[in-house]
């Protein structure tokens, strides 16, 4: 299941992995700005951008620290990477293919842990957390960020559905708890939390997965006959578009 499931997620990704580099949503935001100031001032250290994804974290990383290496399922979106850095002139990015769950290199490989709109795309969420924890020596310093659920079950349904219709690599956005609970038993201590809005506007949010038409109709039909709770909670306008709840997670290697 594990091996498929990952085969799965980076054929998914393969003809996307351009559109995630130029992604505004994925290249911008507080979140980001939040990551290059985590990493300043740290010229010997060794980081690890886990699900790198179009390798926005990476960029804003690189500056500041002896070596990013970016990881990820999808060799497509690792080559992207790999030519992005080499036009931002960034020689300190390497990249390597890895799952999230079994991670190709030693305890105590790294400085930093740094991932972002990743985790809900884990087979197995704290298993990934665990090996993040395993990549870090002991007092070293990892930040998560991601969409995450609100902790109401209709609210967590409708975020579940439109996310995976949209798509099929979906795993799951986890709530704030849930996150908290896993670091906790993947041995991580949280030292600060910055929650957060994302507005999304559907064309584009859709156009990005290349979203069959058939399922891009089923979100907007859900979202038509959502409740005003679920309507009001992601703020859903009539084009479609809406917001999600983000956390940005500062955490120490216990």
């Amino acid at each position: 299941m594990t091996t498929s499931q990952h085969d799965f997620v980076a054929s998914h990704y393969a003809p996307r992995a351009e559109a995630y580099v130029r992604s505004a949503v994925h290249s911008s935001g507080a979140d980001l700005d939040q990551i290059e100031d985590f990493v300043r001032g740290s010229a010997d250290a060794r980081a690890l951008d886990l699900g790198c994804g179009g390798g926005h974290v990476s960029y804003r990383a690189a500056p500041h620290v002896r070596e990013v290496v970016a990881c990820d399922l999808t060799p497509d979106m690792l080559a992207q990477v790999k030519k992005a850095a080499a036009e931002r002139g960034l020689a300190n990015i390497v990249t390597q293919q890895a799952a999230a769950e079994r991670l190709p290199f030693g305890a105590g490989s790294f400085d930093f842990v740094l991932s972002r709109y990743s985790a809900h795309h884990w087979n197995n969420f704290e298993a990934g957390l665990r090996e993040a924890r395993r990549m870090l020596k002991d007092g070293a310093r990892a930040l998560f960020a991601d969409c995450v659920s609100p902790a109401h079950p209709l609210l967590d349904t409708h975020l579940q559905a439109i996310e995976l219709l949209r798509d099929p690599s979906h795993v799951r956005n986890y709530s704030a708890a849930e996150w908290m609970a896993a670091l906790a038993r993947s041995g991580f201590s949280v030292t600060a939390i910055a929650a957060r809005k994302l507005r999304l506007e559907f064309t584009v949010w859709t156009e990005r997965t290349k979203t069959p038409e058939l399922y891009a109709n089923a979100i907007l039909s859900l979202q038509a006959q959502a409740s005003s709770a679920v309507r009001d909670h992601f703020a859903i306008s009539e084009d479609g578009g809406f917001s999600l709840d983000t956390l940005t997670i500062e955490a120490v290697a216990a």
